[in-house]
């Protein structure tokens, strides 16, 4: 029997609690707490939980022109957070765990107390905080955790403004106060990619919400330098005269195309050293354009992102300034020219460092209508083919849209099929990590009837829990479950549909923030 996904039983109560079989009818005299678990012996061949997959399943939450979140700019703080809730609820429930929120789209924020103006997207103004106050990241960190998901802070490093963005920028916006950084490109304001103070501007940005959010990862998309676009003189070119004539006139050698590469690799270096610098077990993840250059492999063809968006995606797998990669692979499977498998293929031949690859799955194309749209049994073979590549161990999903309205039931099909059973995150070991100890459980009756579970770790290992990995055996077969590593208490509580039917066996262990899981306690439930 499939259980409930770890976030159901947050919405239960203010803590957390876990489904590990229901509780026997009240007696008379109940038995002590220390009789309802007793050791189970290792040498007992059931007693042995079974390995739990490791895949990462993310869902983009996009914010920019409110194409997700929220649905409109001005709502009550009330209707915003339950859209919210709804969406983060809607991802644990087709098996997501994670969520990649999107808090930074064009110079803006969704989080209080930044660098940087409140998201026009958010209050209908920018600059405009949100009435009541709330902060709309700590709110999806602390409910994404509740859920058993990471979530990843999704930065746009250069965008200022763009046409959809119909109010004036506030005096606050780094546009308002560096016009002399930011040009005009077509319809959009950009943020000139090689100005020093740009980069250190947006590495202030993210380093300040790394230190101040309990965030998994930090998250870049594909626009680096704009995509191109015609302008009113006939050109594409991105209109950067000044800074590149101060780097020729500073003795600068580099050719024009190469020094805007160099913008960008310097930006993503600094990144993810930062990063690191400031939380080490922090990912940092960028989803570049899927096609690096034409001919990479040499089957594909398509748009040049290395020549025309300047991103050197290449290099940085090469050199490690990532934890993950997610390329953009939005073409059907079998797409002549962009065929996922040859893509994916040439990704995994470029991971010199052994870092995470993840590709991003167009999924919203699943019934958009029109002679182009993908059936369910698309996404489901790209996860497929995915599952099937050596060092690929995950996807990212564009975008929680698709499963909210569950169009051509692609979000039913996810959760009884592919994403039937939980996974825990692959681990980052490269980011170091603790070598946690097996949890100490012990066994407490509360005030108001049933037990619980208490995991304890030695003194100073409790801070270092991102998960609880929960393992029951029900009639002989084993369920798990993920849940927030700051629960004191695991529930015994009457949450299965069947009263008859309880946990014999469970089994916890500890995951540290990096994903690497402790050994287990495991202990026998008495009747």
């Amino acid at each position: 029997m499939k259980l409930p996904h770890a976030l159901n039983f947050c919405t239960l109560s203010l803590a957390f609690t876990a489904t590990l079989g229901a509780q026997t009818p009240v007696k008379p005299k109940p038995a002590p707490a220390e009789a309802l678990i007793a050791p189970c012996p290792p040498s007992d061949a059931e007693c042995k939980p079974p390995a739990v997959m490791r895949e990462f399943r993310g869902v983009w939450v996009a914010t920019a022109r409110n194409t997700d979140w929220p649905s409109k700019p001005g709502l009550p703080t009330a209707q915003q957070q339950e859209e919210l809730l709804a969406i983060l609820d809607r991802a644990q429930q087709v098996g997501m765990n994670a969520v990649i929120f999107q808090v930074r789209p064009e110079g803006d924020a969704f989080y209080a107390d930044g660098l940087e103006p409140w998201s026009e997207y958010l209050t209908g103004k920018q600059g405009r905080a949100p009435q009541p106050a709330w902060d709309p990241l700590a709110f999806a960190v602390r409910e994404a955790h509740a859920r058993g998901m990471e979530l990843h802070a999704w930065f746009n490093p250069y965008r200022a403004k763009e046409p959809n963005m119909k109010g004036p920028l506030a005096k606050s916006a780094f546009a308002s106060t560096h016009p002399d950084l930011v040009k005009k490109y077509v319809t959009h304001l950009w943020m000139d990619p090689g100005e020093p103070a740009v980069r250190k501007h947006t590495l202030a940005v993210v380093l300040d919400v790394v230190k101040r959010y309990d965030i998994d990862g930090v998250h870049l998309d594909d626009y680096f330098y704009p995509y191109p676009e015609k302008r009113p003189n006939g050109s594409t070119d991105f209109p950067d005269d000044a800074s590149w004539k101060r780097y020729v006139k500073q003795g600068g050698e580099l050719s024009r195309d190469d020094w805007r590469r160099e913008n960008v690799n310097q930006l993503v270096e600094e990144l993810y050293t930062g990063i690191k610098k400031t939380k080490s077990w922090v990912k940092f993840g960028i989803s570049p354009f899927g096609i690096w250059r034409p001919g990479n492999p040499e089957s594909v063809k398509g748009f040049d992102s290395y020549e025309k968006l300047y991103a050197d995606s290449k290099k940085w797998m090469e050199n490690g300034w990532g934890d993950y990669f997610t390329p953009q692979l939005y073409w059907a499977i079998d797409k002549e020219g962009q065929r996922y498998n040859d893509l994916l293929g040439w990704w995994k031949q470029q991971n010199a460092k052994g870092r995470h690859l993840w590709p991003g799955n167009y999924t919203s194309k699943v019934g958009e209508g029109g002679k182009n749209e993908w059936k369910r049994g698309e996404v489901l073979a790209q996860i497929a083919a995915t599952r099937s590549t050596p060092g690929a161990t995950g996807n990212v999903h564009f975008s929680i849209e698709v499963f909210l309205k569950n169009r051509d039931s692609i979000a039913t099909a996810l959760e009884r099929t592919a994403y039937s059973q939980p996974a825990l995150v692959p681990p980052s070991p490269w980011l170091g990590g603790s070598d946690l100890p097996a949890p100490t459980l012990t066994a407490k009756r509360q005030k108001e009837g049933g037990a619980v579970l208490v995991p304890t770790l030695p003194k100073g290992g409790a801070k270092e829990v991102r998960w609880w990995l929960v393992q029951q055996q029900i009639g002989g077969q084993w369920e798990s479950l993920v849940l927030d590593g700051s629960l004191k208490e695991i529930v015994l509580a009457q949450l299965l549909r069947n009263p008859f039917v309880h946990a014999e066996i469970v089994a916890v262990s500890a995951v540290d923030r990096v994903g690497k899981a402790g050994p287990a306690t495991v202990v026998k439930i008495a009747d």
